[in-house]
């Protein structure tokens, strides 16, 4: 007979004993329990930094194989943290996405180093295959049980996706595309006007927020979450100032 039913069978008969052994049970119960998740958060907190330092390591290689600087990629994630908390996402997920932003790019690493570096603008046939950089960086990232793995893939796949369906690689329009890529979306565009490349000089804070507010030839008002547009409208001081905290 277990040492359990010894104890009530030897208290029995005084109810004050019995209840004082219960509490004692209950008592060992609940340290045992504490320790058991104790445990069970220890590992989760290692496996964590884990999957950061994975997602860190595409991210360094990503940007060996593009022009893009650390800098840019502390902005992004600053970007998107601030922009998903302004449309009332939970600081987690604001948080998360924010950690996953900077692997927008991570399929750059399959696409040819001449074209990434191409000093002018690319002609259809290198735009093709620019455009498959979405599919190759969720290839990439497919198959993890790491929900911070996971919102990544999905950033990957879907940060050139437009509310109007105008976008790459599916043509998602509206609600269609994940909200974690809708919010990289406007930061990259944001970051990418204020940012100098082989084809373009680098504009200022002024002129990027005109010509995302009011648009022209090639950037719209309409490629973008509308409710994202509201937020930008009223933070985008603070997306200067990271810009300026960040600079390469």
């Amino acid at each position: 007979m277990s040492e359990a039913c010894d104890e009530v069978q030897a208290d029995d008969g005084n109810p004050q004993d019995s209840l004082a052994a219960a509490h004692a049970q209950l008592a060992r119960y609940a340290h045992d329990l504490r320790r058991l998740l104790e445990r069970e958060r220890d590992k989760s907190v290692q496996l964590e930094a884990a999957h950061i330092d994975t997602l860190m390591r595409l991210t360094l290689a990503a940007e060996c194989k593009d022009a893009e600087t650390g800098a840019h990629l502390e902005r992004m994630a600053d970007y998107s943290r601030v922009l998903a908390l302004r449309i009332g996402l939970s600081k987690e997920l604001a948080e998360r996405i924010g950690r996953a932003a900077p692997l927008h790019d991570v399929g750059k690493i399959g696409i040819p180093d001449a074209i990434l570096t191409k000093p002018g603008y690319l002609d259809e046939e290198e735009w093709s295959i620019m455009r498959c950089h979405p599919e190759i960086g969720a290839s990439l990232l497919t198959g993890s049980t790491s929900l911070l793995i996971e919102t990544a893939r999905t950033i990957a796949l879907t940060h050139h996706e437009r509310w109007d369906g105008s976008g790459y690689p599916r043509g998602l329009r509206g609600e269609e595309t994940p909200i974690e890529g809708r919010v990289v979306m406007l930061a990259d565009c944001y970051d990418a006007l204020r940012s100098a490349r082989h084809y373009k000089r680098a504009i200022d804070h002024e002129s990027a927020c005109k010509l995302i507010l009011g648009g022209n030839e090639r950037t719209r008002p309409s490629h973008f979450d509308p409710a994202l547009m509201a937020a930008f409208r009223e933070i985008h001081a603070e997306l200067g100032a990271i810009h300026e905290r960040h600079s390469s």
